[in-house]
């Protein structure tokens, strides 16, 4: 591996890190209740499973920065969707939670002054029909 190759896979990580450091303290200000942060269990993660009244919100973060081609939520794609339930489903059995779960993403901006909240999607996505 290129050391250009390691250090950008670095400071991807650390910009993807620091979102959803983000996104926990906007989640908590409007009065989520956070469970768990980078959930891991055997191949599956997840970024922030949270609750919200009577319902189980796992949220899926995504960060970007201003030279950043792609849209952060149009990194959400089928098969990143499919993981996220996926792993939602082992969270709930692993738990054994009996409450709704509602799929959210945030997405962030970080530019030269920090990070900004774009956009929280709530609803953003169901799990698809086998």
């Amino acid at each position: 591996m290129s050391l250009y190759w390691k250090n950008s896979m670095e400071k991807r990580n650390e910009i993807g890190k620091n979102g959803e450091s983000e996104a926990r303290l906007f989640l908590e200000q409007k009065g989520y209740r956070i469970r768990h942060t980078n959930w891991h269990y055997h191949h599956y993660e997840l970024d922030i499973v949270a609750q919200w009244e009577e319902e189980l919100v796992v949220v899926e973060v995504k960060t970007r920065s201003l030279d950043y081609l792609l849209e952060p939520e149009e990194a959400v794609d089928t098969p990143k969707i499919r993981r996220i339930v996926a792993a939602a489903d082992a969270y709930v059995r692993y738990f054994n939670i009996d409450l709704p779960v509602r799929f959210d993403i945030i997405t962030l901006l970080k530019d030269s002054r920090g990070y900004h909240i774009r956009e929280h999607i709530e609803d953003a996505f169901y799990p698809p029909v086998h």
